[in-house]
């Protein structure tokens, strides 16, 4: 503790204190805890008690207050914990006689202060805080502590009875780390004390006939294997579980307990544990009937929880697999005629009644297939899954339900038609199985039901019923398969398929082009975008497109009234440039989509338009042109960053500025590639000095990048300096090994000396924005070399970048800063409006 906030804080404590004050802000007394969490978290010993005698006197002073505030009390408590925490301290506290007062018996826990939710959550969080030794356990267990602790489970307020389980499983796993010789295991020692405690009321109340009691012991044995016996105390998660297994077991069978929901996320944390990793062995076999008798919705997240496993039995695995596969098997069953198609499983886990009466169900259909969907996509998000997904039958069966969704199914059995009617237009069904048909893209042998699938996507592109956000996702997953299919023809010379569907699809994307809607018109050009991205080397693709009218569509929304369809045009129209002008062999298609007018275009928009969207998408399509080498030869490179710059700088918008710095960082990194003649670049044929500094510097001064980046020190938005500082350190890296750098009382004497010192004072005080030098005087000439090299060797840089990386409100955050605006704050009687950082 600093000897300034020493001083201040006897004030700060007898304000506290005072019951006359006005209650303080909680949001200073939560900062006032985090001080002191700092402080006591580097410093274990009892000096900060001994020096600062006003914090016992605080807590004395509340205990004796007849009445005091929830706020006040509350912070006592916690701060007593926090004091606590260190068996010295502890034992200073209890020579004081304060912590019975406040923790044990004779504290709130047995006032009418203890009715305020605030008061026995920071009875909770001060126990927490203060059981990090031995004494601290003692004393709770010796008090009523933990009965108090186990009803707390049960409490009103969420927020306490969360914080109760918490502190139970920190309690438990502090007792065995404290108490338990290393050398012991689980098999030659009993529980400790604490921890016996806790095991035996998890037990008696899952014995219990009460369902608000099984609940709690349920939710916190998931907490302690999840939390800690899967790490280093595997041997008490088997000890533990022989305790419980009977009981839960009962619980599976019991269909009438309302806990069932909760064993899924026990089992699971359960077989987390090292100790199960054998493959025979009754814990699988429960988890095998828990897959069986849970319901599909239950059993849904134990199921792909076990398929994520490494360790999970093959079996079990499988069976976890069908459990989430038996939704689409049923769709697919409902969908056919007798015999026609066989489903998904030979066999289910379940019976299959259970599954057609949810999805009979309008009110529980959509629910479960979304959950199944949503599993399902994790399960393919995955590089090694364990299992075999059949991606034929679930392509199958997907494109089934999307069929429903839109009516352009009509199934020949009742149970079809019911779904059929329950799925009808629900867009969070389309939308899910959208991306799971997306990510089975990746996958192979789907091949065979490409002419069907696509059927479907464009029925949905082309279908006026399709609401905006399904288009969307129909958009997204069309891309991918898309991608697919060319990857297929390119193979097998499935050419003609090819064409015919893409241009389908162009025809489609034309007619969304023009929609009235404009999150469609967003949709189809970010679809036309990822598109180019991927298939803009494809001869097929790109004839499609030059013989449709997606280009003249594309350009005209550039003048869109939406801004945000601007900025998709504008990255569209960026991406299509690799094609219509960037390509060796770019086709002739007139002067409208040439290079100069395209550039021309994207450059009026960046300096002309009223929202930062659009500006914000020119400048990353123009960082993407430099990076990919299509703005031509060096010195033509050096002139159209020069001048994007130049209008960037005066940008409002600060992400269009940063924009403008990362087009200066690859150019930058481009023009040291071929300068320093890397062997995968391209050389200009204007470098042919014989020192390629003496070239770098004068590229750079020309294209005016050092203004630009000194003046972005001082940017009023901080990333934007931070990003230039970085870049400047870099620069200075290449020009200057670091035992060479300039000593800037050296320089000082010439001209350009005084100029740089002028520049590295601006730069201290932040104001090279609102002052950039001219030439001339005391200013600096940005594009002479010489002052440049100068500039880089003698600013202090790395200073700036310490300056620029402090938090903008550092001065008052400070604890100084938190303890006067206490003191400021007491004494008023009108609400506290303190600027509490």
């Amino acid at each position: 503790m600093t000897r300034e906030c020493a001083v201040l804080l006897p004030g700060v404590c007898a304000a506290l204190a005072d019951p006359r004050q006005p209650g303080l802000d909680d949001t200073c007394l939560e900062k006032l805890l985090d001080w002191f969490r700092s402080l006591t978290w580097f410093d274990p010993t009892v000096e900060l008690l001994q020096d600062n005698p006003c914090l016992t006197e605080l807590i004395t002073s509340v205990l004796a207050l007849p009445d005091p505030s929830p706020s006040i009390l509350s912070f006592t408590l916690q701060l007593a914990g926090i004091l606590a925490s260190s068996e010295s301290r502890f034992q200073h506290l209890q020579q004081e006689k304060l912590l019975g007062r406040l923790f044990g018996q004779e504290g709130p826990r047995g006032g009418a202060a203890w009715e305020d939710a605030s008061v026995r959550s920071a009875w909770v969080k001060g126990v927490h805080s203060m059981v990090h030794h031995q004494p601290a356990l003692h004393l709770l267990c010796s008090t009523g502590g933990m009965d108090v602790i186990f009803a707390l489970q049960g409490d009103p307020s969420l927020f306490v009875a969360s914080a109760a389980s918490q502190l139970l499983v920190h309690m438990l796993t502090f007792s065995l780390e404290s108490e338990i010789p290393k050398s012991l295991s689980a098999k030659d020692s009993d529980w400790p004390a604490c921890a016996q405690m806790i095991v035996k009321h998890i037990e008696e109340s899952l014995q219990s006939s009460s369902a608000s009691h099984i609940e709690q012991s349920l939710k916190l044995l998931s907490s302690l294997f999840g939390s800690f016996f899967g790490n280093c105390y595997a041997a008490w998660t088997e000890v533990l579980w022989l305790d419980i297994a009977k009981q839960i077991e009962s619980f599976l069978l019991e269909e009438t307990v309302q806990a069932q929901p909760l064993l899924a996320n026990l089992l699971l944390n359960v077989a987390r544990s090292p100790v199960f990793c054998d493959t025979e062995g009754s814990f699988w076999t429960l988890v095998t009937s828990a897959l069986e008798h849970l319901t599909p919705v239950q059993a849904g997240p134990l199921a792909v929880g076990l398929l994520k496993l490494c360790k999970c039995p093959q079996d079990v695995r499988i069976q976890a697999l069908t459990v989430l596969l038996q939704p689409m098997d049923c769709i697919l069953r409902a969908a056919s005629q007798p015999l026609e198609y066989a489903g998904l499983l030979d066999e289910s886990v379940s019976d299959p009644v259970t599954v057609e009466s949810l999805l009979s169900s309008k009110s529980s259909c959509a629910g479960l297939l979304c959950q199944t969907l949503a599993h399902l996509e994790k399960l393919l998000a995955l590089k090694h899954l364990r299992v075999d997904l059949p991606c034929v039958s679930l392509l199958h069966s997907l494109m089934t339900i999307l069929q429903f969704c839109s009516g352009f199914l009509s199934p020949a059995s009742p149970l079809g038609s019911t779904i059929s009617r329950n799925l009808i237009n629900c867009f969070r069904v389309q939308k899910s199985a959208l991306d799971v048909l997306a990510a089975l893209s990746e996958k192979k042998d789907c091949d065979t039901l490409l002419g069907s699938l696509f059927d479907v996507l464009l029925a949905y592109l082309q279908s006026p019923n399709t609401s905006p956000t399904v288009l969307k996702k129909t958009f997204q997953a069309t891309s991918k398969w898309l991608v697919h299919l060319q990857k297929l023809s390119c193979s097998n010379s499935q050419w003609q398929q090819t064409e015919k569907i893409l241009e389908d699809v162009f025809v489609v994307l034309q007619k969304r082009l023009c929609s009235p809607c404009w999150e469609v018109r967003d949709s189809s050009l970010e679809f036309l975008t990822a598109m180019v991205k991927c298939l803009r080397d494809q001869k097929e693709f790109r004839q499609c497109l030059l013989s449709s009218e997606v280009l003249r569509l594309t350009e005209n929304l550039l003048e869109d009234p939406e801004s945000y369809v601007r900025a998709s045009a504008v990255t569209a129209v960026g991406h299509l440039a690799f094609i219509t002008c960037f390509a060796p062999e770019s086709p002739g298609t007139g002067n409208q989509f040439s290079k100069e007018n395209t550039v021309a275009k994207l450059q009026e928009i960046l300096s002309t338009d009223s929202e930062g969207f659009p500006r914000r998408a020119v400048i990353t399509i123009f960082t993407t042109w430099v990076r990919e080498g299509c703005t031509g030869q060096l010195e033509d490179t050096e002139q159209f960053v020069s001048g994007v710059i130049q209008t960037v700088e005066h940008d409002l918008d600060w992400e269009v500025r940063l924009g403008g710095l990362e087009l200066v960082e690859v150019f930058c990194s481009q023009t040291l590639c071929q300068l320093s003649h890397c062997p995968y670049a391209p050389v200009s044929s204007a470098v042919t000095s014989s020192t390629p500094q003496n070239e770098l510097l004068q590229v750079f001064c020309r294209a005016k990048l050092f203004g630009f980046l000194f003046r972005s020190l001082c940017d009023c938005d901080k990333p934007v300096g931070q990003r230039a500082c970085d870049m400047l350190i870099g620069l200075r890296g290449h020009f200057y090994p670091m035992s060479t750098l300039e000593n800037p009382q050296e320089i000082e004497d010439s001209p350009a000396g005084r100029g740089i010192a002028w520049l590295q004072r601006m730069l201290r005080q932040g104001s090279l924005a609102q002052n950039f030098p001219t030439d001339g005087g005391d200013g600096v000439d940005f594009q002479d070399p010489e002052s440049m090299m100068l500039a880089l060797g003698a600013i202090d840089l790395l200073e700036l970048h310490d300056e620029l990386n402090k938090s903008s409100d550092h001065v008052e955050e400070s604890p100084q800063s938190l303890l006067q605006d206490i003191l400021a704050t007491v004494g008023t009687i009108e609400d506290n409006e303190v600027d509490c950082y």
